[in-house]
């Protein structure tokens, strides 16, 4: 079997990445040849553990390569992965640009019986999109159209796709469903669990998981926020809604609110074929208006610490990514606190492992720092904004003499406000009674 990907995004690289690694031989499509060279010398556009060696690996194999001729790839392969991007327009809808370009060109050029398999994220009603756009590039077409969402979470993708919590597969046929489960054969023998839905539904399983999950999140925050209304500890609270079963103790981490490439996009696209169905999706829209209120209310907590404003401060960041383990700077926490330190005339430096080269493109006139150490030289404020495990365990009696004043906001409650006492530091955090 030859599978083809279409897209070297995200999404499609490490699915390539791991479909070749499962034995198969996979080409990687894109059309911009900067890209595809950069791949074939083994450069890799994205931060992701791991990937790198994988993508290395089974090029040397034979079982991987990169190509910017889709036609080809499309004539040569029985199952086509469609992975390209589907960005939000300004109405919060996705953007199928993209996805309608790769299904002209696979009715173009398919040969024989084709798997078309979306794999993007995309609004329900694709897999029909796509169906009629092949008939009509070519009506005699023998083809199925599957979905099968990625729940992929930056900086743990490769064991995503490795050990997955369960493999979606939207699909209308016997023989399509035959093709994937060969597909996906190592995962199917692992007694990884298959769920086979009609495609809509398939469609619909990663917005609503993506929208629960951010809807977790959006919770906590604003439990957060009546803790240190009314004298509660969140981090107790969320432990002691955890234990519910029914609940569980995962996304119930108080902090600056979600960011990334799916959470975001995925509430908002939701939001949006709600809309277009007629309906009003209530709570989605709570979860995006509950988030952005969340990050501004960071900044309001860091402006608070310096006594009630930014102008003449000097504040350094630590973590500019959304989250640990990726140079992912969308929607990120960091976006806000920037955009209000540089406005009210503070001066900042900041330090990420892996996304500073990203924020340089947004903000280029703040200082970048090489470790945790420098950015703190000279600050009045150190501001925890990623729970990158670096700052964890910082040294703190290195850190403090280099600061101007001892004064740490810690939007990740990665410390302990007691400890935090104890050597010296005005010590600010999220949703606890002992922060100040």
């Amino acid at each position: 079997m030859k599978i083809a990907v279409a897209g070297t995004g995200y999404v499609g690289l490490v699915t390539g990445a791991c479909l070749a690694d499962f034995g198969t031989k996979v080409t990687c499509v894109d059309k911009v040849p900067e890209k595809i060279e950069a791949l074939k010398r083994g450069e890799i556009p994205i931060y992701e553990p791991g990937l790198d060696l994988l993508v290395a690996k089974n090029m040397r194999a034979d079982r991987l390569s990169f190509s910017t001729d889709l036609d080809q790839a499309v004539r040569e392969s029985e199952v086509i992965f469609i992975a390209v991007g589907t960005p939000p327009l300004p109405d919060g809808s996705a953007d199928l640009t993209f996805v309608r370009e790769v299904a002209r060109t696979i009715g173009k050029n398919m040969k024989g019986y084709t798997v078309i398999v979306n794999k993007s994220t995309v609004p329900i009603g694709t897999g029909k999109l796509v169906r009629d756009i092949v008939l009509a590039e070519n009506p005699e077409a023998e083809f199925s159209v599957v979905s099968n969402p990625e729940f992929l979470r930056e900086g743990s993708a490769i064991k995503d796709f490795m050990e997955p919590d369960r493999v979606v597969l939207g699909i209308d046929n016997d023989r399509a469903e035959s093709i994937m489960k060969e597909v996906y054969k190592p995962l199917y023998h692992l007694e990884i669990p298959f769920l086979i839905t009609n495609v809509e539904s398939a469609e619909l399983i990663k917005y609503a998981s993506n929208g629960f999950l951010a809807t977790k999140i959006s919770f906590i925050n604003e439990i957060a926020v009546l803790c240190e209304l009314m004298g509660g500890d969140v981090l107790d609270v969320a432990r002691g809604m955890g234990l519910d079963e029914r609940i569980g103790p995962r996304f119930l981490q108080p902090g600056p609110g979600f960011g990334g490439s799916c959470f975001p996009k995925d509430s908002s696209a939701l939001v949006d074929i709600s809309r277009k169905a007629g309906y009003s999706f209530q709570i989605m829209e709570s979860v995006i208006e509950v988030n952005r209120a969340i990050k501004d209310r960071m900044v309001d907590k860091v402006r608070k610490a310096l006594g009630g404003e930014f102008q003449g401060k000097t504040v350094g960041l630590l973590g500019l990514a959304f989250k640990p383990e990726t140079d992912d700077i969308r929607d990120t926490p960091a976006l806000p606190i920037l955009e209000g330190l540089q406005r009210e005339g503070a001066t900042v430096r900041a330090f990420d492992p892996a996304a500073m080269e990203n924020m340089k493109e947004v903000f280029p006139d703040i200082t970048y720092c090489t470790n945790a150490y420098e950015t703190a030289t000279g600050v009045d404020c150190l501001v925890l904004v990623t729970e990158w495990n670096q700052f964890r365990f910082l040294q703190f009696e290195r850190l403090i003499p280099l600061m101007r004043q001892p004064l740490i906001v810690d939007l990740r409650n990665i410390y302990e406000a007691d400890m935090m006492r104890r050597i010296g530091v005005t010590y600010h955090c999220v949703g606890r009674p002992t922060c100040r």
